[in-house]
């Protein structure tokens, strides 16, 4: 009876969470919406016996992920107004994209069928002497050992692709040469203006120069 309590609490404000995540107007109440949904989750599959999902979802996808959205979202200057100015530009495209998303789900809902020995299944007595993360260890490191490592591929590959994009070339960097600086004359930078007395001073510019031309560039 509590269980059963502690699973409809838990899932109805999983479900008020996650609308929220989508349409809130404040990015960081969005993150904070993710945030609540990712623990009502992590009772969730508690509730389901597996204690392993629930403690890496409350680990990684709570303490790292969502964490570093809101610092993101609170670092960034975004300018939220210029990003609502082609809202209905995009509108179609969105209704667009958004009609076939529930048609999916449509189809999905109503090709649902539950398997025979679904309740059968259910109702059998889990291992006693294995426990959630062994078994779970068990079935990642041996029968879809090949997809786990696939996977891990794919986020490396992510990952670097994500460093060369926001990768920075140190060859146009603001560091001095101590060279160049040293063997600079007056002659490159300093133009000597004798200006009269109660006239005005007119600015030449100085003669132009490679050392000065690169110091420019």
């Amino acid at each position: 009876m509590i269980a059963s309590i502690i699973f409809y609490i838990a899932s109805g404000i999983l479900l008020l969470s996650a609308a929220m995540v989508v349409t809130s107007r404040n990015p960081v109440h969005s993150v904070l919406f993710l945030i609540l949904a990712f623990i009502n989750a992590a009772v969730l599959f508690l509730l389901a016996g597996a204690e392993f999902l629930a403690m890496v979802l409350a680990i990684v996808y709570i303490g790292a992920v969502a964490v570093l959205f809101l610092f993101v979202v609170m670092m960034l200057d975004v300018n939220f107004a210029a990003l609502r100015e082609g809202y209905q530009r995009y509108a179609p495209v969105g209704a667009l994209v958004g009609f076939v998303l529930f048609a999916e789900l449509a189809l999905v809902v109503m090709n649902f069928v539950i398997a025979p020995g679904a309740a059968v299944l259910r109702l059998s007595p889990a291992p006693g002497d294995v426990t959630n993360t062994v078994a779970l260890g068990e079935l990642i490191y041996t029968r879809y050992i090949l997809l786990f490592q696939l996977s891990g591929m794919v986020l490396l590959v992510a990952m670097i692709g994500a460093i060369v994009l926001t990768h920075r070339d140190r060859k146009k960097s603001l560091r001095p040469d101590v060279a160049r600086q040293q063997a600079r004359q007056v002659a490159d930078t300093l133009t000597m203006v004798r200006a009269e007395f109660g006239a005005g001073v007119k600015l030449v510019s100085p003669p132009a120069t490679p050392q000065a031309e690169e110091i420019s560039q």
